[in-house]
């Protein structure tokens, strides 16, 4: 039996594996894609040259030194214009040759890369107009010109763009002389001339991008900075409270737990006055816990005790009422469960109100209206004057409560009103828009 040596057929196109690229073909890939998105693809693109930004107001010579950039390239395409129009005096076509040396350069003004096009072309006809010109491949004022729109065009463009710009040129340059066998001309000129100024350009391209990222990361490091200082206040502040509010707090919860048993056959309305503050202090702790944990959390996170909300109204009317006050509530239209935070305003709207009433007009009565209505929620709170001879008489308005209630209300972008009434009572007026979406919902 005889062995036989079998060649193995080629597989089939469609199933061979899939062989990545070399990073040689990519990069060939993604520099002919960025030629044709320079040069190409957005060659007709509209870019008008800004004016410089001027800090202050514009008067006299600060007016048109906003200008200064177009004057310069104005001024250069007028150069060239003049070499071109002093190297060809005479004949029918020697105005041409003046407006293909200005045109490219003005051109860079409004369209650059265009500009750059218009430049070849441009050459290509000052040869042809004049025949005889002994400059070769740029006549003198086309080589002027067409140096003005490298520089130009590069200072607006990206250097990936300038790159591509200058091998062009040498591309023309290289079939000039060897296409039409005149050697000796201004080719090498050019092209060392453009490449030094196109370098400049690229470093004042990549100076400036430093500049950029170097003010960009003091950006970023004075804000950390002044974040790290605004944490530090806040757990200052937070320690300071504890140590202050919370340690006074303790003391009035703890006395008023204390005082009923130091008193031999207490009355009973003394021993629920004392039960009520002692309430109301350690309600006050545990809300002075809870904000401090807001104030130092770095990431201002919500803290995970639910907050209070107008369902918790009656409990705080019920409280109040216990430290003496007379006070009602209404309620109209609708009533619906609103946003977490139009709720929680409302009713810190409601207890400072109260407590506001309590501090200055102690004795008078109070009525809370809630109305619900289709756009939010409307708030009035009002009380009466304080009976003649009550004790702590105050003016409305002497602590931070109003201004407390303002905050809260222009943060959620509602109305607000607060004043004294005519009988001598006191108004506070509040209506908190609510989203229509989030009403509907």
């Amino acid at each position: 039996m005889t062995e036989t040596n079998q060649i193995p057929a080629a597989p089939d196109a469609a199933f061979r594996p899939y062989a990545p690229r070399s990073p040689e073909y990519r990069a060939t890939v993604e520099a002919l894609r960025g030629l044709r998105q320079d040069l190409f693809t957005e060659a007709f693109a509209y870019r008008p040259l800004p004016p410089k930004s001027s800090p202050g107001p514009r008067s006299g010579l600060r007016a048109y030194a906003v200008w200064t950039r177009h004057i310069l390239v104005a001024a250069a395409g007028a150069l060239a214009m003049l070499v071109a129009l002093a190297q060809y005096e005479g004949g029918a076509a020697w105005p041409l040759t003046g407006l293909f040396a200005l045109a490219p350069v003005l051109l860079t003004l409004i369209r650059p890369v265009a500009a750059f096009w218009l430049s070849f072309a441009a050459t290509m006809a000052s040869l042809a107009v004049v025949s005889s010109s002994s400059a070769w491949p740029w006549p003198p004022g086309s080589f002027l010109a067409h140096l003005t729109v490298l520089t130009v065009v590069a200072l607006r463009t990206r250097p990936r763009t300038a790159a591509w710009m200058w091998l062009f040129t040498a591309v023309y340059a290289f079939a000039a002389e060897t296409g039409f066998y005149r050697y000796g001309g201004d080719a090498s000129t050019m092209l060392v001339v453009s490449a030094l100024l196109l370098l400049v350009v690229t470093l004042r391209h990549v100076r400036l991008n430093a500049e950029q990222e170097v003010t960009a990361q003091q950006t970023v490091t004075a804000h950390e900075r002044s974040r790290r200082t605004l944490l530090e206040e806040r757990t200052t502040i937070a320690r300071e409270l504890h140590d202050v509010v919370a340690h006074h707090m303790s003391v009035v919860a703890i006395q008023a737990e204390a005082a009923p048993y130091r008193v031999e056959n207490p009355p009973p309305e003394l021993e629920k006055a004392f039960a009520t503050i002692r309430e109301n202090a350690v309600a006050a702790l545990t809300e002075l816990r809870r904000v401090l944990g807001v104030v130092r959390a770095e990431d201002y996170a919500a803290p995970d005790a639910p907050q209070p909300t107008l369902a918790d109204l009656d409990a705080l009317l019920a409280n109040v009422r216990e430290a003496g006050l007379t006070v009602y509530k209404v309620a109209t239209g609708a009533v619906r469960e609103l946003p977490q935070g139009v709720e929680l305003s409302a009713y810190r709207i409601v207890q400072e109100a109260l407590s506001n009433t309590l501090r200055h007009a102690p004795g008078a009565s109070a009525r809370v209206e809630l109305g619900y209505v289709l756009g939010g929620l409307g708030l009035r709170i009002v009380n009466g004057p304080a009976p003649p001879g009550a004790p702590g008489r105050a003016a409305h308005g002497a602590g931070h409560g109003i201004t407390g209630m303002r905050e809260r209300v222009s943060m959620l972008g509602g109305e607000m009103t607060a004043g004294e009434m005519d009988d001598g009572g006191y108004e506070v007026t509040v209506f908190l828009p609510v989203l229509a979406a989030q009403d509907a919902a």
